[in-house]
């Protein structure tokens, strides 16, 4: 197994050799167990890599991740609401209740790693979303995990089926 270490005090991100900074959420860190809904932290543990999604037009990778992925597509979302039957799963916008939208205006999830926090089952207001994703300069995530655009693009081609983030 190849483990992404992500040091939430320090704001570093460590994968092989590569040492580098990455944002967290702008609610800092928390244990996984007190992650709610909107809070903005970001859950510590062992969260395994469930896929990649890229965002076509907009990400050229010479080499492909050999963990799950696939392209992005207009309509794209993942569910953020606890009251939807879908929540924190991938759904077709629109829809009637709160999503995240997939392609943004911005470039923060040109790239996005989603991670297996609160999906088997998800259990509603746990978090949801909790993706590994382009930082977008000076700005915390709502919970996430990210790393600038050039880095991600040097690590999402590494990403294998057996990839877990460990954010202590």
């Amino acid at each position: 197994m190849s483990v992404i270490e992500v040091d939430a005090a320090a704001g570093r991100l460590r994968f092989g050799d590569i040492d580098i900074p990455c944002a967290i959420g702008k609610g800092g860190s928390c244990p996984a167990s007190a992650k709610q809904e909107g809070d903005g932290c970001t859950p510590l543990g062992v969260w395994p890599v469930r896929g990649v999604l890229l965002r076509p037009g907009r990400v050229s990778l010479d080499r492909f991740p050999s963990a799950p992925w696939r392209w992005t597509r207009e309509g794209d979302g993942w569910s953020d609401d606890a009251a939807d039957p879908s929540y924190n799963r991938p759904v077709q916008l629109p829809r009637g209740f709160s999503t995240e939208t997939l392609q943004r205006d911005d470039q923060a999830y040109d790239v996005i790693v989603v991670l297996g926090h609160n999906d088997s089952p998800p259990q509603p207001g746990a978090g949801s979303a909790i993706f590994f994703h382009i930082w977008v300069e000076g700005r915390p995530t709502e919970g996430c995990v990210a790393i600038a655009r050039e880095e991600m693009l040097r690590i999402a081609p590494m990403l294998k089926g057996d990839t877990a983030m460990r954010i202590f």
